[in-house]
């Protein structure tokens, strides 16, 4: 049995994951312990943690000398950055696909005991999805709309819902599946 490929995001409740410039400091305001903790326990359950080389560049500028819980999960799995232009990888353990989407999703499948873990950004998240790659949906909804943005997802969708969380910050954590 293969590995399944979890995207997990943070978006709002319009379904934006940042606004039109790349803005998400619209989420921490409602990142309490308890969604912390949430978060934190889906990142220990993935064998590897996969996103694009724009999200890889940012959290490698953070995350090494983070504090804060979600820091050891994501400094500790392996991470694998798709990018065609990116020739080193520093922030790892790291490796790079540069292949066929599809292809390297497949291959990691096969060759992961654990969940692969994806994170995005928005332009890898509509990409996987777009391929229909992802096999479970983990979505942190954040209580705010920014009425416009980069979405989550673009192109439909039919999804069931496995699970909801109702954190006291007003975030909703939500599990679907393919259907």
């Amino acid at each position: 049995m293969s590995a399944k490929l979890v995207l997990k995001m943070h978006q709002s409740i319009d379904g934006f994951v940042c606004t039109v410039n790349g803005e998400e400091e619209w989420l921490r305001p409602h990142m309490d312990e308890s969604v912390l903790k949430w978060e934190v326990e889906h990142l220990w359950q993935a064998g590897t943690h996969i996103m694009g080389r724009v999200l890889y560049e940012t959290m490698a500028s953070y995350w090494p000398t983070s504090k804060e819980p979600p820091a050891m999960p994501m400094n500790q799995i392996p991470k694998v950055v798709f990018s065609k232009s990116l020739k080193q990888a520093a922030w790892g353990p790291a490796e790079i696909a540069s292949g066929d989407l599809a292809g390297e999703i497949s291959r990691l499948k096969q060759r992961s005991r654990k969940d692969i873990l994806a994170h995005g950004g928005a332009s890898f998240a509509q990409s996987l999805a777009r391929l229909n790659l992802i096999d479970e949906y983990r979505l942190l909804v954040h209580p705010v709309a920014l009425g416009s943005g980069k979405p989550c997802i673009s192109s439909p969708l039919d999804l069931r819902l496995l699970s909801s969380h109702a954190f006291p910050s007003g975030v909703v954590g939500l599990i679907y599946s393919r259907s």
